[in-house]
């Protein structure tokens, strides 16, 4: 069939080039492509259309945050074990939208209670969460999901935490992406398409996080996939914050 028909979804990932993404048709095994983009909004307008697009990036950014956080990340740890450090705390939109650290932090301790700062993980993700923040609307809810990549391989593994990580002191741990990749293969992804040399600005370990994204961008589109929390709240903008599972 030709590759413009077909239901089609994503699964995106953060690099250092963009966005790295796997994208699937539902109709056609054959229907898998790898792609980056240097923009979110070059995956929204992609041809062809993307039914579903589960993004490992917050959505949803509270005013302020109370003990609970912003609530997905902690429904997220409860089920990840050793794995829960990769579940970073996101603070409010206001500190989101400082491009200064020490501003950010500032921000974030005036925006929270207990007054919390932000970790450096976290505000390196900032121009992605606002590139997000400022495309999204409840409307697009129905097509953007957020996810994240460790919940995912919970999930695909049987509602288990991996037990190896993917990195050990910020470096790649091979024994931990190749015991991901065998996840995936298990669950239908070919072994080629996931040991393929990734582009220029993507690692394995971020194409292996957005094969898993689109395993559960297909549970999403199913509606088999669930929230953390559920029930789940929403900001000021009405976006909804949960994680999809």
């Amino acid at each position: 069939m030709p590759e413009s028909t077909g239901t089609w979804v994503a699964g995106v990932d953060g690099c250092k080039a963009g966005w790295v993404a796997v994208l699937r048709n539902l109709d056609d095994p054959a229907g898998l492509r790898l792609g980056v983009f240097p923009s979110f909004a070059g995956i929204l307008a992609y041809d062809p259309f993307l039914a579903v697009i589960a993004v490992d990036m917050p959505i949803g950014l509270p005013e302020r945050l109370d003990q609970t956080g912003r609530g997905p990340e902690k429904a997220a740890r409860r089920h990840l074990g050793e794995r829960q450090s990769s579940v970073f705390s996101v603070p409010s939109r206001a500190a989101v939208y400082e491009t200064d650290y020490r501003e950010a932090c500032e921000t974030a301790q005036k925006t929270s209670e207990p007054p919390r700062k932000v970790s450096k993980q976290c505000f390196y993700l900032f121009p992605k969460i606002r590139e997000i923040d400022t495309l999204m609307t409840p409307e697009l809810e129905d097509r953007v999901f957020e996810v994240h990549p460790e919940l995912a391989f919970w999930r695909l593994n049987g509602e288990r935490e991996m037990s190896l990580p993917k990195k050990i002191k910020s470096r790649a741990n091979p024994d931990g992406l190749d015991q991901r990749r065998d996840l995936l293969v298990s669950k239908g992804l070919p072994a080629a398409f996931l040991d393929q040399q990734p582009p220029k600005g993507c690692g394995r370990d971020d194409l292996l996080d957005a094969a898993a994204n689109s395993l559960i961008a297909e549970c999403c589109l199913k509606g088999i996939a669930e929230p953390f929390p559920d029930p789940f709240r929403r900001d000021g903008r009405g976006l909804r914050m949960a994680i999809w599972a």
